[in-house]
């Protein structure tokens, strides 16, 4: 692991996923430049000091001249974003393969910089898109493909959140202040952090992807400097139109992401915090909610591969990553390149960084419609 050192979040709950289900072995890191808290971490997790690096790049080249079977298989990337693509790079051009949080660079350019080191080795790079792990997201994209809904007309796809409603990064909070900061963050702040979970959430369940949208982004607490609230209007290439919203500054909300879909024929609904039920929509039977767990009914293969335990015993967050670092491990074991089946890759940071820019230049634009930035 590359970060996720005593006082990061992020990095604690990338180690609880990777062990939900016995694939992996925690056994090296370059967790922090602060040498104290790099060996705390070590110790406390149980890793020798011989193993607990002073730097990424220490970690890549000293764990390269270990034997095959004893030298790291997979790298965790939970730094800010500013260091993606640099360890990214490095750690797959070693032939090691990248499992990094999103978004996956500071800019379209960069993130197109890893198509090279990904094509030229054997190795897969996978990124951190929890959301997607969720079982009934997958009913929800399965009832969309299998044309249960219908035609798709309409997509709503929101993502509030609270905690940056005050300047709490100017009072030394640190997941405030590199989120907030240019030079770690990227162009932007909350639509990097945030909205480009909205959007691969969109584009995921609806197998279709945005080709224009219309933006419009805030930054409502004074002296900050990016964004910390918008929303877009969107275009699918399908000829669906959808509505996008991701707010840091909406005071008293948690982590509210919630997606609606709407056909010809129906729609379907779903929380993230209230992820084990999908609300479905029909214009001529009942509303019905499906709920996630091994053995219920209704439920499609892909959603029942990432159900642990029976109905009526919630799964949340921690299990929908643990769900992505397990089909990984399967990627892995079974000799795939490029992409793990079931876990977000190349393509969707690709996409997510596209989001950014696009979102970007439509707000600084006076014209209605921007067209989203080619990611090839």
């Amino acid at each position: 692991m590359i970060g996720g050192g005593q006082g990061a979040f992020i990095g604690a709950v990338h180690r609880h996923a990777a062990g939900l289900d016995g694939h992996y072995e925690l056994v090296c890191g370059a967790f922090s430049r602060n040498a104290d808290n790099n060996l705390e971490t070590a110790e406390s997790l149980s890793i020798s000091a011989d193993r607990a690096y002073s730097s990424w790049q220490t970690l890549i080249e000293e764990e390269s001249k270990l034997p095959a079977d004893q030298r790291v298989q997979v790298l965790a990337i939970v730094t800010p974003n500013h260091l993606h693509v640099e360890v990214a790079r490095a750690a797959l051009e070693a032939g090691i393969h990248v499992f990094c949080e999103k978004p996956l660079a500071i800019s379209l350019d960069e993130a197109k910089s890893l198509k090279p080191a990904l094509a030229a080795k054997p190795v897969l790079l996978g990124l951190a898109h929890t959301y997607i792990g969720y079982p009934m997201v997958w009913q929800a994209r399965h009832m969309v493909a299998n044309g249960e809904l219908g035609k798709i007309r309409k997509v709503y796809v929101e993502y509030p959140q609270g905690w940056l409603s005050e300047g709490i990064e100017m009072q030394d909070n640190k997941q405030a202040g590199w989120r907030t900061d240019p030079s770690k963050s990227g162009g932007s702040g909350c639509m990097g952090d945030i909205g480009t979970h909205a959007l691969n959430m969109a584009e995921f369940v609806t197998g279709d992807k945005v080709n224009k949208l219309c933006a419009d982004m805030h930054i409502h607490v004074e002296g900050r400097r990016l964004d910390d609230d918008g929303a877009a209007l969107l275009r699918f290439e399908s000829g669906a139109t959808g509505v996008l919203i991701a707010s840091q500054v909406c005071a008293g909300e948690e982590n509210g992401l919630k997606i609606r879909v709407y056909g010809e024929k129906g729609g379907l609904e779903w929380m993230q915090m209230n992820p084990n039920s999908l609300i479905v929509r029909s214009l001529t039977a009942p509303m019905v909610t499906l709920r996630a767990g091994g053995g219920m009914p209704g439920l499609c293969e892909e959603a029942q591969a990432r159900c642990r335990i029976p109905g009526g015993h919630p799964e949340g967050y921690l299990e929908a990553m643990g769900n992505l670092y397990t089909f990984f491990a399967k990627a892995v074991r079974s000799g795939q390149t490029g992409k793990a089946d079931g876990v977000p890759g190349l393509e969707d940071g690709l996409r997510g960084n596209a989001f950014i820019e696009t979102m970007l230049a439509s707000t600084a634009s006076d014209a209605k419609w921007t067209d989203f930035i080619a990611s090839e």
